[in-house]
């Protein structure tokens, strides 16, 4: 899955980013700045110093000082400021009037910087808190008295000074690292403060609105609506928005389209309330008649002229509904007698078969209608239905519903099962499917465990629970054994694994059923493979001809098990007298057994004494691994469920 981040994130995020790259740009800048400050300072004060020089040089030359002269002046410069060092180099024109000095003529050959001052140009270095500045005098008119060689704006000399910026850089690196401080500190303030700006006006009211959306949505109510009040224009749009876009959701989702009525989903809520309420199912008769001569449309517009037929006929202190299709209901909070009932049934019956539909140009139609009614708090709709399916059963144009239609719906119901158990026995449709059951310590499949399903028509596999009971009801309980053994032998012939399968103490005591067992195993000699789970639940009072079968069954090497251990009649006793081979503990107690102290001491108790009894143990529903790990923690031996693997009809 995707990470995801917050707009607090992204906000801190774009914040620190721009923080950081505002005091890097700065701290460069400020850099710069400082650079830049003390070279423009620094040449400034150096062509001063430079000037006040050549101006006290000048004064003496005025005066027909000798160059001996002028050396004790520049050197009495020097001896002012011990870090401060000016030289004085003269030109060649000069040179040539004067006489050369050594010294000068190698500076003028060999440094670089004396040559270019030599040129005229002005030559300022700075390096090493060290500044070093070269002048070049230039020769006006006044200089041409003198220097009858020269003319004016050549270059008499060069004076280079040279001394430390220390002081310089100091005072401007205070300066401007208090200016860098400043903006460290006001940015930081400034993005402070839009951050809490951020999170007050756009981040919170933007989690509310998401936290007031993300309720709706889990409290699975359709009809509430955001209300979050942060003064907020943009959000305030937002929450109108929404809440339009719900209202128009929530009539979608409780309005039915055609009719505008409410429907099946608004009716179903209103009697989750369970208010002591009447209601009456009105069903259309033959509809689909309307729908396969005249068409679809005709069919709605005909249902929309009885929606509103029923909006004029019925009270209005209750509300009318559109269920599906050709059904619609009306609910009330009132109760009324059967007769008062029969009244008022009698009568929407009647309003609603005077009433003509136009279907065509060339003539109208009328319709009649089934009605089933329910009153009281719960099952409303349930009963109302019944007394509906009923009505029309019995051709009435309307039925009131009492105890007596439960019956016979729980008996149609029985009917049906009936019908389609038979129908699975006559076709094939009763199968087996095979559970893995593993060893605990090794988690390798030992045998399995045979399991009955029925097929019903959509190849579905329909589970024991709802057809098992009734088929014991109606004598085929014994039919479904054979079955089940006959195709479990077939599936196990080639087999290397063991395999169980469940019969009841009814079996066993079950003439026939019990000598076709015999009769299986001693024509498959399969009987070292087979084992036998006996349903503990039922209970065992024949000891001496369960006791019969077992030993038996085990003559051809068949093993006993004891299913559901733990529940019913289970006792210690009967379980040394049925000398079993395994003990299935019950898996109301292993399904909770990770946390159930209770399940935990009943079933070490029982490993115990199978131990001690030289009886394995088998735990079923092991359907996690927090399960399985406890289980292997109470030293059971075997296990079975979900966990290993569900139901198959194929095995390895």
């Amino acid at each position: 899955m995707k990470n995801k981040t917050t707009y607090t994130k992204i906000t801190a995020k774009i914040i620190s980013v721009t923080l950081f790259v505002t005091l890097v740009s700065t701290y460069f800048y400020s850099e710069y700045m400082k650079q830049s400050a003390i070279e423009r300072l620094s040449k400034i004060d150096a062509k001063k110093t430079s000037k006040l020089a050549f101006e006290s040089l000048y004064s003496a030359m005025k005066r027909g000082w000798t160059k001996d002269d002028l050396g004790e002046i520049i050197h009495r410069l020097n001896s002012i400021d011990k870090e401060l060092h000016i030289s004085v180099y003269r030109s060649e024109l000069v040179a040539t009037l004067y006489g050369e000095i050594e010294q000068d003529k190698r500076m003028r050959q060999t440094d670089n910087n004396v040559k270019s001052a030599m040129s005229g140009h002005e030559i300022l270095q700075v390096k090493d808190n060290f500044i070093e500045y070269h002048y070049p005098v230039i020769a006006k008119d006044e200089c041409l008295k003198c220097h009858t060689n020269a003319k004016v704006d050549d270059t008499l000399g060069v004076i280079q000074i040279a001394y430390p910026i220390e002081d310089l850089k100091v005072s401007l690196s205070e300066m401007i690292n208090f200016f860098v401080l400043f903006i460290i500190l006001f940015s930081l303030v400034i993005f402070i403060a839009i951050f809490i700006e951020l999170e007050k006006f756009l981040i919170k009211p933007i989690k509310n609105f998401s936290l007031v959306i993300q309720n709706i949505i889990n409290s699975h109510d359709m009809t509430k609506r955001v209300d979050v009040d942060d003064n907020i224009e943009e959000i305030d749009s937002i929450k109108n928005i929404f809440n339009t876009m719900l209202d128009s959701i929530e009539h979608q989702f409780y309005n039915d389209t055609l009719t505008g009525l409410e429907n099946r989903r608004k009716l179903t809520e209103k009697l989750e309330k369970q208010i002591n309420s009447f209601l009456m199912i009105i069903n259309i008769d033959s509809f689909q008649e309307i729908n396969d001569l005249y068409g679809d449309e005709t069919g709605d517009a005909v249902l929309k002229e009885f929606a509103v037929l029923l909006k004029e006929i019925m009270p209005q202190s209750g509300m009318l509904y559109r269920l599906h299709s050709d059904e619609f209901a009306y609910l009330c909070e009132w109760s009324m007698s059967p007769k008062e009932y029969n009244i008022f049934a009698s009568m929407i019956s009647e309003k609603i078969s005077q009433k003509s539909f136009a279907i065509s140009e060339k003539g109208d139609i009328s319709i009649s209608v089934t009605i089933g009614s329910s009153y009281g708090s719960t099952m409303l709709l349930a009963n109302a239905d019944i007394a509906l399916r009923l009505a029309k059963k019995r051709k009435k144009n309307y039925l009131l519903y009492d105890e007596s239609m439960a019956m016979l719906k729980e008996y149609e119901k029985n009917f049906d099962w009936s019908k389609r158990l038979k129908h699975a026995i006559e076709n094939d449709k009763i199968i087996p499917v095979f559970q893995p059951i593993v060893d605990a310590k090794t988690q390798k499949i030992i045998k399995y465990e045979a399991l009955i399903r029925m097929v019903d028509k959509e190849n579905l596999l329909i589970a024991p629970v709802f057809f098992l009971e009734l088929a014991k009801k109606n004598k085929l309980y014994h039919q479904l054994t054979k079955i089940m053994i006959e195709k479990t032998f077939e599936k196990f012939k080639d087999s290397p694994y063991s395999v169980s399968i469940n019969i009841s103490v009814e079996d066993i005591l079950h003439k026939e059923i019990y000598n076709f067992i015999i009769e299986k195993l001693q024509t498959s000699k399969m009987g070292s493979r087979i084992g036998f789970e006996i349903l503990e639940s039922e209970g065992i009072e024949n000891f001496e001809q369960v006791i019969d079968f077992i030993d038996n069954v085990k003559k051809y090497g068949c093993t006993i098990s004891i299913d559901d251990f733990g529940t019913g009649y289970s006792n210690f006793e009967y379980l040394m007298k049925l000398k079993v081979d395994f003990i299935k503990i019950d898996g109301s107690m292993i399904k909770n057994i990770d946390t159930d102290i209770n399940s935990q001491m009943i079933t070490q108790t029982i490993v115990e004494f199978a131990n001690k009894m030289k009886i394995k143990t088998i735990a079923e529903f092991v359907y996690s691994k927090n399960i399985f790990e406890k289980v292997v923690e109470l030293n059971v031996d075997l296990a079975q469920g979900y966990y290993f693997g569900e139901p198959s009809r194929d095995i390895l």
